[in-house]
């Protein structure tokens, strides 16, 4: 691709990169991105769930520019420094319950990665059982506990042993018919729903793994890039009883859930659920690299000195935007922005699908939305629709709503507002929505 207006060449970048959009940015300011031209989109890709706060929030510029001057990088087994000191202390008391032990890391990957090792130090067990259509990372152990896509772990084959994926409740694809997950019930196993989880963890336990040597179970309350997928109420608590029957630990991956999203710090408090290891990343530093694990003080003390690190693990700035980021959320009431904001979104696309058999299904939790497209009159009308969530998105691009795709088959929009976005902007949204599905084909019957 050729340069412009003086930048080097597109080329630079490796292809590996694939593209959701192609904005050249200049700056950010809440919700929205200016581009090199003045032009403003609407960003409601979050930079894939990372700045909860919005783009460039004052308070959160302001404590990054303060400790840059004061200092960049004090290695954690070398230093101990007031950011980092402050942050541990409040990430130990954000959950009920505890008392809870922290440890800081950089990246999703990597705190899921500490996740597992702990889980298999403090248990002596190796099997980690997952569900399919997760996310959990793009390291060797992360790519082997990973099945939403093949594309993210296809052709790095070997990966590390002692993975095993169960089934993930899916209320619109259940196997034997769609169903409501609002009506699935709250109790136990899902009542009323067709699922079928339950039975498939038991035969998971049966034929491939023997729950003695289950370490952990690790969940994303809900899926991320399998689809946004929200499962029936009595899944989480269900899960729970389950886990503590068979001695596994629970592990709750709320990189994407976590920090507000769902209208709740962490999206296992829906249900009053409490993990052994929780792993939180993305929206925690409004956008510097910043990850961790919340887990049991019993379990983590269960680390020897030396057994796990990292050179810039709770590095001081990322700890003083993460610090900044937690009083911005209070100060702003985001967490209840999302849940407000959400419930009103959700409506309006639920209003926008009727009459449009083109899309299956609309769901989500608080600022974690989602459309599944479907081909009509395929099949039991649940085929899925790549290609209509390709032309959704490039007319919505054209009127610069920045959307992303999500699901094993790229049939899902993904909807990731910030959290500070307005109840206008999300009126915007939802009328450029409309008109991008009419102009991409995907009309009322």
């Amino acid at each position: 691709m050729a340069a412009s207006k003086g930048l080097p060449d597109k080329s630079v970048i490796a292809a590996v990169w694939s593209r959701a959009a192609n904005v050249e940015v200049e700056r950010g300011e809440g919700s929205w991105l200016i581009d090199r031209d003045g032009e403003r989109w609407l960003d409601y890709t979050s930079g894939i769930g990372v700045v909860n706060t919005g783009h460039a929030h004052p308070k959160v510029a302001a404590a990054i520019a303060a400790q840059a001057t004061k200092l960049i990088h004090g290695q954690q087994n070398i230093v101990y420094h007031e950011p980092g000191l402050r942050l541990h202390d409040r990430l130990s008391r954000v959950l009920d319950g505890g008392p809870w032990g922290v440890f800081l890391s950089n990246s999703g990957s990597e705190a899921v990665e500490a996740a597992v090792k702990l889980a298999r130090r403090a248990t002596k067990r190796r099997v980690i059982l997952t569900f399919r259509g997760g996310y959990h990372g793009r390291t060797a152990q992360t790519m082997a506990m990973t099945t939403a896509k093949n594309v993210y772990r296809g052709h790095f084959e070997p990966l590390p042993g002692s993975v095993y994926s169960t089934a993930f409740p899916s209320c619109f694809r259940a196997p034997v018919a769609a169903r409501d997950a609002s009506a699935a019930g709250n109790s136990g196993s899902c009542a009323g729903c067709s699922c079928r989880w339950e039975d498939e963890w038991d035969l998971t336990l049966h034929t491939i793994a023997d729950a003695e040597d289950v370490a952990a179970v690790i969940v994303e309350p809900i899926l991320g890039e399998g689809g946004y997928v929200v499962p029936p109420a009595g899944f989480l608590p269900r899960l729970r009883e389950l886990t503590r029957e068979r001695g596994i630990l629970l592990i709750a991956d709320e990189i994407q859930t976590g920090m507000g999203r769902t209208g709740r710090m962490f999206a296992v408090q829906h249900q009053g659920v409490e993990p052994d290891i929780l792993v939180f990343a993305k929206g925690i530093a409004s956008g510097l690299p910043l990850s961790g694990i919340i887990a049991r003080r019993d379990l983590i003390e269960t680390w020897a000195p030396g057994t796990h690190g990292g050179t810039y693990g709770g590095n001081v700035i990322a700890c003083a935007a993460a610090l900044a980021t937690l009083d911005v959320m209070e100060e702003e009431r985001l967490t209840e922005n999302a849940a407000e904001r959400g419930a009103k979104f959700l409506a309006g696309l639920r209003a926008l699908a009727q009459g449009r058999p083109a899309i299956g299904d609309v769901r989500g939790l608080g600022l974690m939305i989602a459309l599944e497209f479907v081909k009509p009159g395929e099949g039991d009308g649940r085929v899925p629709n790549p290609d209509a969530v390709k032309r959704v998105i490039a007319e919505a691009n054209k009127r610069k709503l920045l959307l992303l795709s999500a699901g094993s088959y790229a049939q899902v929009i993904r909807i990731i507002p910030p959290l500070v976005t307005t109840a206008a902007e999300v009126d915007l949204a939802l009328k450029i929505l409309d008109e991008s599905l009419d102009a991409a084909g995907v009309k009322r019957a």
